[in-house]
């Protein structure tokens, strides 16, 4: 009887993550109609709800800009971003709402650079995506060339980059630089598949992360988020220097 109590109380004992100490979300797709997140209004508004019942006061959604497929604009992105932002007030809803961008690692990276046309967060943190399958070539240039103009690149869901799996090397390297780790929190939970899982646990017993975020493309990402708020990971995550807070 006393060793069963004792698994009972241990269980108990497990308190749910607190969200609202990292007061910010950095990376999503909220504006409706331009990338692969929200398709409506309706939908941001109910995920903004949602990012508010699970403690956050602030989102920076981060519309990807991809130039073979979402080919957004800051002047787009700024558009989307005030007409939810008139809604939020319309509806008196106490989030805060800013945007700045997912950008695809392609070659037009370079041109961006060039034209200081960097849609960015925080102190010049501009979010950068990599290929899924393919090793990036030419990225060392292009983030030495960032960090000379004052921007600061942050690596996109690391640990979803399967070339990297089974090591935290580069991202090591990468945070001696001055550059910095996002991950993505439901890859705590399994969602994107048991490697991704591991490399984010691998991360974050090293802590080697920066940020962490939602990368919320649609409400189900939110509540597979409330549903895994004891995660031990997601507990040991927040007790790291996160920089959300700061955001």
């Amino acid at each position: 009887m006393g060793f069963f109590s004792n698994l009972f109380s241990k269980k108990e004992m497990i308190l749910p993550a607190d969200l609202s100490i990292l007061k910010t979300d950095m990376h999503s797709h909220l504006i409706p109609g331009i990338d692969d997140g929200s398709k409506s209004m309706d939908e941001t508004i109910a995920m903004l709800i949602k990012f508010k019942e699970l403690g956050y006061k602030k989102v920076i959604t981060t519309p990807h800009i991809m130039s073979d497929f979402y080919r957004n604009t800051p002047e787009i992105i700024q558009e989307g971003l005030e007409k939810v932002k008139d809604e939020v007030k319309r509806i008196n809803l106490e989030i805060e709402i800013e945007a700045a961008a997912e950008y695809y690692f392609d070659e037009t990276l370079f041109h961006k650079l060039a034209e200081d046309s960097f849609l960015t967060f925080g102190k010049k943190y501009v979010l950068i995506e990599f290929s899924f399958s393919a090793l990036p070539q030419e990225h060392e240039r292009l983030f030495y060339d960032m960090r000379i103009k004052g921007y600061k690149p942050v690596i996109a869901h690391f640990e979803r980059y399967i070339y990297y799996h089974g090591s935290i090397e580069q991202a090591t390297q990468w945070r001696e630089k001055g550059m910095l780790i996002q991950l993505n929190i439901n890859s705590l939970f399994g969602h994107y598949g048991p490697a991704v899982k591991r490399q984010a646990e691998l991360l974050i017993d090293a802590g080697q992360v920066d940020l962490i975020a939602t990368d919320c493309h649609r409400i189900d990402h939110l509540i597979i988020l409330e549903e895994n708020l004891s995660s031990k990971y997601l507990i040991k995550a927040l007790q790291l220097p996160l920089l959300n807070i700061h955001l």
